[in-house]
């Protein structure tokens, strides 16, 4: 009997296997919470080995099961069996995040003049620009591009509200990448070649070989897809993969955070969970800031180390800016006029930094690189930041 005694423990340890090695990567319940990442990478590297060694547990039992086993004790173990085949299945064809979350088949970029609500990612680079629409590319995480002669990788993750684009670069080498799940809630993708995981809110490599390194990134700016044409008219816009109409309707209101999700839907209360910010990094230096209050104030003038930043935001409530200046410019909202006016010279700017009326007249605010994100997402991946309420 102790040999079949094996054979249960082997099922047991095939059952945990299967489900352990994509529960640590996967939003189940509990499974995001804690500092998992290296075993969820030693079981996803390893599980062939492991797999062989259930499976002898399980032959080594098995005659001795079969020979003195009871008729009741057989058709437990067939359907035990069975029910591990569903497990298997399930565990490595369906909630796997590459099988759930597959690659643009048909990519079409036009001069799209429709929705010009809708939020994109807007990359601009060597005179070319292109538009990323957050509900296509939310679905499938990552879009592979290239603008201006440069490559791309443009990424979302829903459940972090977190769009960046990075050059697909590792070690002067083109890299292909793959969704391999998430940790902490943040989308992780693996490089074809290394097979490191790297995380999509950084661009850190935070398992295997290449741990540590960091992909490259390169500016970009989320905005309706209005207010990107006006600062690029010449842009392209990618279009709906056919193919994943369905999918794409169910990400329906996420740009306004009303989607029907725990993970991705907005708490309109401040400093919550899932609450939006913009977060800032500037020389190592981290600030995260209320979206509420920016809405309500119009514009949001802070310091962070040396810079000079004004945060602003668009009548549509959507569009936001993040732009330098000279501490000899003095920025307010004029409730009344319902324009941003400088004080010290008493010229008027629109929100993308463009200095319409005064003495200023022509002017132009740089861009710094900001991020729209969930509360949840900005604090985890930024600890030492500051909350400027």
């Amino acid at each position: 009997m102790k040999k079949s005694l094996l054979l249960w423990i082997g099922l047991s340890f095939l059952f945990v296997l299967e489900i352990l090695r994509v529960y640590f990567i996967m939003p189940f319940p509990g499974s995001q919470r804690h500092d998992t990442i290296g075993l969820a990478y030693f079981l996803d590297r390893n599980i062939i080995w492991l797999r062989i060694v259930g499976l002898a547990l399980v032959i080594w039992g098995l005659p001795s099961y079969l020979r003195f086993g009871k008729l009741w004790e057989k058709i437990v173990l067939i359907l035990v069996v069975l029910i591990y085949g569903g497990v298997f299945y399930l565990f490595n064809f369906r909630f796997l995040a590459d099988k759930m979350f597959l690659q643009v088949r048909v990519k079409q970029f036009a001069a799209d003049s429709a929705n010009v609500d809708r939020l994109v990612i807007g990359v601009s680079y060597n005179g070319a620009a292109r538009a990323y629409p957050i509900e296509i590319i939310g679905y499938h995480h990552q879009v592979r591009d290239t603008v201006g002669g440069q490559p791309i990788l443009v990424t979302y993750c829903t459940v972090c509200r977190t769009g960046r684009v990075y050059s697909p670069f590792v070690h002067g080498r083109y890299a292909n990448f793959r969704l391999v799940g998430m940790d902490h809630f943040n989308a992780m993708l693996e490089d074809e070649e290394t097979r490191s995981w790297w995380q999509q809110a950084t661009g850190k490599a935070i398992t295997g070989p290449l741990k540590g390194q960091q992909l490259k990134e390169i500016p970009s700016a989320q905005m309706t897809l209005g207010d990107w044409q006006t600062l690029h008219p010449n842009s392209l816009t990618l279009q709906a993969d056919p193919h994943f109409k369905r999918r794409y309707d169910s990400l329906k209101g996420f740009d306004e955070g009303t989607i029907n999700s725990s993970l991705e839907r907005r708490d309109t209360d401040s400093w919550q969970s899932k609450s939006w910010v913009i977060g800032v990094n500037v020389e190592g230096r981290s600030k995260a800031y209320d979206w509420n209050n920016l809405v309500r104030d119009r514009v949001i003038p802070d310091t962070i180390g040396k810079l000079h930043l004004l945060l602003t935001i668009e009548p549509n409530n959507k569009t936001f800016h993040a732009l330098s200046y000279d501490d000899s410019l003095s920025f307010l909202y004029d409730v009344a006029a319902k324009e941003i006016r400088d004080m010290n010279t008493q010229s008027t700017w629109q929100p993308n930094g463009s200095c319409v009326d005064g003495p200023m007249k022509g002017a132009q605010l740089q861009t710094v690189q900001a991020y729209q994100e969930f509360w949840h997402s900005w604090r985890t991946f930024h600890p030492a930041t500051l909350e400027v309420k």
